[in-house]
């Protein structure tokens, strides 16, 4: 078996697949939740795996859990746990910039969905909405916005006459009320934000690109965005299972 996690800001996806890259189990947790004292209890559901794991990756962009959870790890298995970065992933795409500086999860999400005779642009709504271009097999960069969710918890934390919002889609632009300029803000200006980077990008590279969006907001984002954008919701997730096979 293979157990596989992303750590991000916000979320820790775990999953387990077996060698023929079936998915057996997985889950999610709350990243702020996790700390030394209670490892026990969150990764309690692996126990009846943990003697028929051969090979644990994560990527991480959270330094501090992923050493927790990596020393928990191979405590319980004798296993080595692995970072996606200190692997060799150059053998699955080519890397156009400094690696340190580009968040390992992002490098999956490359991985994931790299051909050599096709273009991407990822959306990926986490923590950050991050923009990453992938140009055949190779990684050019990318661009960071500040996330969706993460911008409006902020304005609600600063805001006290702003109550507790949920995002929908809003056709109207003009809201009539402080929940709905909220929302009409938010979705039809990321929205312009989204379409507007795409567009800038398209132009700088003079290429065509597939659009594929990921992370907890892209379903909302599907439909407003100018062109054909398709949704890969565990594209982390797959672009590190596919980097296992790098460990032997």
């Amino acid at each position: 078996m293979i157990l596989i996690g992303d750590i991000g800001n916000t979320e820790i996806k775990i999953a387990i697949y077996s060698n023929s890259k079936k998915l057996i189990k997985n889950k999610r947790i709350n990243t702020n939740f996790i700390n030394k004292q209670n490892l026990n209890s969150n990764f309690r559901f692996l126990n009846k795996y943990l003697n028929s794991i051969k090979k644990i990756l994560f990527c991480s962009v959270v330094p501090k859990k992923f050493l927790l959870i990596k020393n928990y790890l191979s405590k319980k298995t004798k296993l080595k746990c692995f970072e996606l970065k200190q692997l060799n992933i150059e053998k699955l795409i080519n890397i156009k910039v400094n690696r340190k500086q580009i968040g390992s999860d992002r490098l999956a999400n490359a991985i994931s969905i790299s051909k050599p005779n096709k273009n991407f642009i990822i959306v990926d709504f986490g923590t950050a909405t991050n923009f990453d271009v992938v140009i055949k097999n190779n990684y050019i960069g990318g661009v960071l916005a500040p996330g969706v969710q993460l911008s409006l918890s902020n304005l609600i934390n600063k805001a006290s006459l702003i109550p507790p919002i949920n995002l929908n889609k809003i056709k109207k632009v003009i809201g009539k009320n402080t929940s709905s300029a909220i929302k009409s803000g938010f979705y039809h200006g990321y929205t312009g934000l989204i379409d507007n980077i795409i567009k800038l990008i398209i132009k700088q590279t003079k290429k065509n690109f597939s659009i594929i969006l990921t992370g907890g907001l892209a379903h909302l984002f599907a439909n407003s965005i100018k062109g054909k954008v398709q949704i890969k919701k565990d594209l982390t997730i797959s672009g590190v299972l596919k980097v296992t096979n790098l460990i032997k």
